[in-house]
């Protein structure tokens, strides 16, 4: 099984986004939390089974319940993951991430 490696930008948003959904209401943070931990495990299970995004390589995959799109690169040794971005934010914000 490969591991999951986040950018450090990738784990501050997802680390906030936790946090507001927490202020939002108790335990959506959580819930959030687990929603994205299950789309990595999926990711893992199967990296080739979701979209590819643009010509770096990157994938991406929609959480259907938080507006949220994981970006990520299937690599020998683990994913990568570039963002968990935020589908309301302005698109391709973190796409330097990638170079």
């Amino acid at each position: 099984m490969k591991a999951v490696l986040f950018h450090r930008q990738a784990e501050a948003e997802f680390r906030a986004a936790i946090a507001y959904y927490d202020g939002q209401r108790e335990g959506l943070g959580l819930e959030f939390q687990e929603e994205v931990e299950a789309a990595t495990a999926r990711i893992i299970q199967s990296p080739l089974a979701f979209p590819p995004y643009g010509n770096e390589g990157l994938r991406k995959y929609v959480i259907r319940r938080f507006p949220f799109t994981i970006y990520y690169l299937d690599l020998e040794d683990c994913i990568w993951i570039a963002a968990v971005a935020n589908q309301r934010r302005r698109p391709g914000y973190w796409a330097h991430r990638t170079q």
